[in-house]
């Protein structure tokens, strides 16, 4: 069995033409470290029962949430020492510092800055699941896993589509310290903007409150979702983080 397996997702077609990029980053990783790769399209969903994706069907990213720690769980059960997942749209900018933490297990750092409602730039750090990695005989996973099915099931109406990813994780981050990966981040749409025009308070901030230069970033397709960036953007700026990932630094 590999010692490191990494698993991605993503339906099929791809909705954005960079997405392609990203991916590569992360076979080119796998294959730089030689570890193991697997990706999986709508199969993902296969491992959930009929309640929960009809508790999740209109949030289908909760249904994902909760579908990637099955499918990491059930890799380190057939006996594979190390399971990593990266979004489909995590790019890896600087693979030669992308490095593996030592610990049990990690999860990405999300520091992101926006507007608040009084249109002053405000930075929120929190932790997200963009990037997850779980070493076999962790104690986590199986907690994560059971916490956040049973708050699936025993939740009533309408959910945030954060609900059992970053917003179970930075809540559970807040009471007890859980390992993080800090070069493995999330950019949120105000970074990115200033990143392609060469500077800015948004990047500035994005700076001040990171704890440790980025090799990789979760660049939220879900921005293009909402036309806060376009996919042309997006492609520029992947192509500017990988001639030069000093960008992030």
């Amino acid at each position: 069995m590999p010692n490191t397996l990494v698993i991605q997702s993503h339906r099929s077609p791809l909705p954005y033409p960079w997405l392609a990029g990203c991916l590569e980053s992360v076979r080119r990783w796998c294959v730089f470290n030689k570890f193991d790769y697997r990706f999986l399209d709508d199969e993902l969903f296969t491992c959930l029962d009929a309640e929960l994706l009809e508790k999740s069907a209109e949030q289908r990213v909760i249904a994902a949430d909760l579908a990637r720690l099955k499918v990491l769980q059930t890799a380190l059960r057939d006996g594979i020492e190390t399971v990593v997942w990266l979004d489909a749209d995590f790019l890896i900018c600087d693979p030669d510092n992308f490095v593996l933490p030592e610990t049990p297990y990690a999860v990405g750092r999300e520091v992101w800055v926006q507007h608040d409602r009084q249109g002053r730039l405000k930075v929120y750090k929190k932790v997200h699941n963009a990037f997850l990695m779980f070493r076999h005989g962790n104690t986590f996973l199986d907690f994560y896993l059971e916490t956040a099915e049973r708050l699936l099931r025993q939740h009533q109406g309408g959910m945030p589509p954060q609900f059992i990813g970053p917003k179970l994780l930075t809540a559970l981050h807040n009471v007890c310290q859980l390992p993080v990966m800090e070069s493995a981040g999330m950019l949120s749409p105000l970074v990115i903007r200033d990143l392609l025009q060469g500077g800015g308070e948004a990047l500035r901030m994005f700076h001040a409150k990171s704890a440790a230069p980025l090799a990789g970033a979760n660049l939220c397709a879900s921005s293009c979702d909402k036309g806060q960036v376009d996919s042309a953007e997006m492609g520029q700026l992947i192509e500017a983080l990988t001639a030069k990932p000093h960008l992030l630094l």
